[in-house]
Order: structure tokens, then C-alpha cells, then sequence
């Protein structure tokens, strides 16, 4: 029996194959498969080129696949006309290991982390929520921005270079907000900047608010201060990872947060977990990008292989 050719699915392949709708439904189910421990994750491996940068390599496993996604994150490659995040992501049969498809990791990561962050607000958000903003107007904020839209609720943008929040904001139908102290007092926050500035000071956070922290996704990365986190609910995607890596590592670091203190967001999803608890409740997501989303996005792509027309290579 021959290996069969093996697909791949570039950035526009895979924004084609998964809708924001789609991909918001197939990172829940994986966060609620890896809290029920039907999905497994080892530890994230950084590879790290400061201060220019980072490589990561994630491997998850789940839904009859693994997969294993070799990515960078270099925040300084706009400046130069590349992507801050490239790489690739292998997906094989768990059964045999045949290689079953090749994706874009920028365009699964900015999907993924879209998904996320907006899963997040609307979990843990208020009902009555009205307001939504996204901070920081890159590839992984304008997807975030995208799947708000796609939810059916209005969002607006804010960016510290405004012309690229101008025309993200124009392309996907979204708002522009005349300044970051518009966009932080939103019902509904999300932020997505290379956490280098610590956005929300103590005592940012309005009561009910919600802020879905994205942009701190490895050490010495920063968006929100440690008296803030003291102050507020605290949830993150998974504790290993952020507590070495994401947000709350400087809060556990600083002896302010223990493991009692923050809560799993697939914990919520999976109602082994009370999420918020009145309307008066500030809270935070803190997301470190775990490999189990990537495996959803990738596995919703997988459904719709057949229909696109993809280049293969063989082995």
C-alpha cells in the first residue's frame, strides 16, 4: 500500500476551509476534550532568539490525529515587510503516523487565537454585554476582530499605527475607536499587542468588564499589571502553561497568584467549573496558545479537503 500524497493548505486555504463560526465551535470542543482528558497536550518547547524572537515547537494529540506545529514569533518582522509568525503544521494519523496534511501555522494560529479570544468574552463576559474592542490591528487582531463580526456583534479597533487600524477596520465592516482609552473601557476586551507595555494598570478594569489577554504568550511578555490580576477573576487556557509563560507567571512569580486562584477556561466549558459569578465580576483570560486549538482548526479543515483545490506533494 502506497503512502497517499499528502495536501497543503496555505494562509488562504485555510481561512477558506474554516469559517470564524466554525473555527469558534471546533476550539470549544477541543478545550472541552482536553478538560475531560480525552485530548493530551505535552509542554510547549520555546527555542529562544531574544531579543529578536522565538521558535515553538507544540504537539497535541486528539480526534484520531496528532499533530505538531513548528512556529516563530519575531515581533519585529513587520518593520522589515515579513510575518511576526510563520511555520508550519504537520497533522498525522494517530493509527499509523501517515502524514495527512500540511498547513499555514500564521493562518492556523491567527484563527485559533481569534476563536479564543472571543470564546472567552462570550463565556465569561456579561449577558448583557454590550460594547467590544480588540487592541492591536495585526493578523491575530484582526482575526479576533473577524470572529466578533462573524458572532453577530459590532467590535471596533484601535492600533498604535491608526492607518492599519483604518484599513482593517475598513475591509471587515468594523469601527475605529478614536483612542486606546476608548477601546479599553469596552464591555468586552480583547487585547493582541507584542506585550511589551503593560496596557491595563490597577484598577483598569471596571466592574463586569472582561478582558481576553492574548499578546502574552511567552516569558518576559507583559499586558496587564500584577496588582490587576490580584484584583480581579482570574482564568487561563491551561495553568501549566500560562504560569510559566503567559500573564499570571509574573503574579505567581511575585508570590500574588497560586493555582487556586486562577481557573481553566475548559473547566467552565465543560461545567466543571463555575465561571462568572455576578455581573459585578470583573474578569481576565490569559491565553498562551495552546496546540490542542491548533489541532481543531487544523481537523476542520481536514473536513473540507476534498472540496478545495489543494497542491499535494508526495513523501
Amino acid at each position: 500500500m502506497s503512502v497517499p500524497d499528502v495536501p497543503f493548505f496555505d494562509g488562504a486555504a485555510v481561512e477558506e476551509a474554516v469559517a470564524p463560526e466554525r473555527a469558534l465551535e471546533a476550539v470549544r470542543d477541543a478545550f472541552i476534550a482536553y478538560a475531560r482528558g480525552e485530548w493530551t497536550m505535552p509542554p510547549k518547547v520555546y527555542v529562544h532568539a531574544y531579543p529578536a524572537g522565538d521558535f515553538r515547537a507544540m504537539p497535541a494529540l486528539g480526534g484520531g490525529h496528532a499533530l505538531l506545529k513548528w512556529v516563530t514569533s519575531f515581533p519585529g518582522n513587520p518593520s522589515a515587510g515579513l510575518p511576526t509568525v510563520m511555520g508550519l503544521v504537520l497533522v498525522s494519523d494517530a493509527s499509523n503516523g501517515v502524514l495527512r496534511a500540511v498547513l499555514d501555522a500564521g493562518a492556523v494560529t491567527a484563527l485559533r487565537t481569534g476563536a479564543a479570544a472571543v470564546l472567552a468574552a462570550e463565556t465569561l463576559g456579561r449577558a448583557d454585554a454590550r460594547s467590544a474592542a480588540v487592541i492591536g490591528a495585526g493578523v491575530n487582531g484582526r482575526a479576533a476582530a473577524r470572529t466578533f463580526l462573524a458572532r453577530g456583534r459590532g467590535v471596533a479597533l484601535w492600533d498604535v499605527d491608526a492607518e492599519r487600524a483604518l484599513s482593517v477596520a475598513s475591509a471587515l465592516g468594523a469601527e475605529v475607536t478614536t483612542s486606546r482609552e476608548e477601546a479599553l473601557a469596552a464591555d468586552l476586551l480583547v487585547t493582541v499587542t507584542p506585550g511589551r507595555e503593560v496596557l491595563l494598570a490597577e484598577g483598569a478594569l471596571a466592574p463586569g468588564q472582561h478582558a481576553s489577554l492574548m499578546g502574552a504568550d511567552g516569558p518576559g511578555k507583559q499586558e496587564i499589571a500584577i496588582e490587576e490580576l490580584a484584583r480581579v477573576r482570574v482564568f487561563s487556557d491551561e495553568w501549566e502553561q500560562a504560569s510559566h509563560g503567559g500573564d499570571i507567571a509574573h503574579a505567581v512569580e511575585a508570590g500574588v497568584l497560586e493555582r487556586g486562584d486562577v481557573t481553566e477556561l475548559g473547566a467552565v466549558l465543560a461545567g466543571a467549573a463555575e465561571g462568572r459569578r455576578s455581573p459585578a465580576e470583573a474578569t481576565v483570560f490569559d491565553s498562551t496558545g495552546l496546540a490542542i486549538q491548533d489541532l481543531a482548526i487544523a481537523l476542520a479543515a481536514l473536513e473540507r479537503v476534498d472540496e478545495l483545490d489543494l497542491p499535494c506533494f508526495s513523501l
